[in-house]
């Protein structure tokens, strides 16, 4: 299974509905908090360089986008393919 980034704000409900699906997949994830700014910002900022909302998923080193993205893919069958690769997500 690939690596999983979320990057979140405390209180943001896309969120919490994009971790809910990750769990509800039992897919592990490395949540990254860009709350109060710093590190973790300015690393989401140069992975997805145009997104200025939370979250902000990756698969790899695929961008998927919100939670919305994230959804769509769930729901257009793509995302369990996208979980199941080798981790060379591109």
């Amino acid at each position: 299974m690939p690596k999983v980034d979320i990057y979140t704000k405390f209180g943001c409900g896309y969120c919490v509905r994009a971790k809910r699906l990750l769990d509800e997949k039992n897919v592990s994830y490395i949540e990254h908090d860009v709350t109060t700014g710093g590190e973790a910002r300015e690393e989401m900022r140069r992975r997805a360089p145009n997104a200025r909302t939370v979250p902000q998923i990756f698969i790899g080193t695929l961008h998927i986008g919100g939670s919305d993205d994230l959804a769509a893919l769930e729901r257009a069958g793509k995302l369990d393919p996208l979980l199941q690769d080798d981790g060379n997500v591109a």
